[in-house]
């Protein structure tokens, strides 16, 4: 399952983004191969600013970018006994574990009519035992894949936000007046393991790309869970009509009509250290949201998936015998009239927020400089 989920924004992008000139964005690509080049005289000077001008994307554990760092002889030792040991037993567990619960899926929708609305199938308005049997056992066994992956403690927290900030709100209403359901759970974005987690905490619809409903046993997981599917290729107005959906999936869940969305504003995955700009698409609802913020504390090998392969990144997530992750749930955001009226100050506000609370470190760059990284890495090869 495609663990970047589909960008979803109201505005525009702007034109020096859409249309680059080809001059330009030609040079400067060739300047980001060259600062990676291990064959060219750039000083340590250069290289220093290089990562600290893609630091969101850049890996401090022991396997270095793209997980292909010199290792010391200690590290290959490890990954060789856990190649014949941990890999094969975790990764057999897994794969079982999603066969069982592509039969519960495959039972509980049996003669079942799936929802279908604007070009979108799921099964995530099936009511009474048929909706139970599928969260509850959902719940169970996404928690017990990511004990299986070893993640055998998980540390969630409950903060109450600083009230020493204040935020713009409306004349009269403060925010604790408010009320209602949220809609959609605001989430950053470090790993496809995010996923999981969230399906064993919230059981959530998310948005993923069409071709995840057409995958073997994770297709039928994908519509039992509700996800709202696009097309990332799509140059028409189909994103748009995504968008929609999810703006009205959000409204529905808000008045207790459909599951709790999932969304990753930031659009990518970064290192965990940073929150990159907030997509508006999950604040257009006007609904309150619940901020979440995960981190993954290592030693050896960081679980983020930010510029590995993905066979690389699941081998040395499989070959690490104990994984951390850290949960800070945040409570309901409920927005201000200033804040529903205006989609990008809303997301800003709990951008910030999450920021704050999270002690991460805002950052301006977004999902086109980290091709230019990634491209920058391939050509350092």
């Amino acid at each position: 399952m495609d663990c970047e989920i589909v960008a979803l924004n109201s505005e525009p992008p702007k034109s020096s983004t859409k249309n680059p000139d080809p001059v330009h964005h030609e040079a400067s690509t060739s300047d980001d191969l060259l600062l990676f080049s291990s064959h060219s005289s750039v000083s340590p000077d250069s290289l220093q600013e290089q990562e600290n001008r893609f630091a969101p994307y850049f890996r401090r554990d022991v396997y270095g970018p793209k997980g292909r760092g010199p290792l010391p002889m200690k590290e290959k030792l490890l990954l060789a006994l856990a190649l014949f040991t941990l890999v094969p037993i975790r990764l057999g567990l897994t794969i079982t574990i999603l066969i069982f619960y592509y039969f519960i899926c495959r039972l509980c929708t049996l003669f079942a009519v799936p929802h279908r609305e604007d070009g979108q199938e799921d099964y995530a308005h099936l009511r009474w035992w048929r909706r139970c049997v599928i969260v509850g056992f959902g719940k169970v066994l996404a928690r017990l894949i990511l004990f299986v992956l070893g993640f055998y403690w998980i540390s969630e927290s409950y903060r109450a936000p600083h009230t020493d900030e204040k935020r713009p709100t409306e004349k009269g209403k403060s925010q604790s007046e408010e009320t209602g359901r949220p809609g959609v759970i605001i989430s950053n974005h470090i790993s496809y393991l995010d996923i999981l987690y969230h399906m064993s905490s919230s059981f959530p619809s998310f948005v993923a790309k069409a071709s995840v409903a057409k995958l073997p046993l994770v297709g039928l997981i994908s519509k039992c869970l509700g996800c709202v599917y696009a097309r990332r290729d799509s140059k028409s107005s189909d994103s748009t009509g995504v968008s929609g959906v999810v703006t009205e999936r959000i409204q529905e869940a808000h008045h207790d009509k459909a599951p709790l969305m999932l969304l990753f504003p930031e659009s990518t995955t970064t290192n965990g250290d940073f929150l990159l700009p907030f997509k508006t698409g999950g604040f257009l609802a006007r609904a309150p949201v619940i901020p979440v913020i995960l981190k993954y504390p290592y030693q050896r090998f960081s679980p983020a998936w930010e510029s590995m392969s993905g066979t690389r990144h699941i081998f040395f997530l499989l070959c690490q015998f104990v994984n951390y992750m850290e949960v800070t749930r945040l409570p309901v955001y409920y927005p201000s009239q200033l804040e529903k009226d205006d989609p990008r100050l809303y997301a800003n506000n709990v951008r910030n927020l999450m920021a704050n609370e999270g002690n991460l470190k805002l950052s301006d760059i977004g999902l086109d400089e980290k091709w230019i990284y990634l491209d920058a890495l391939n050509g350092a090869e």
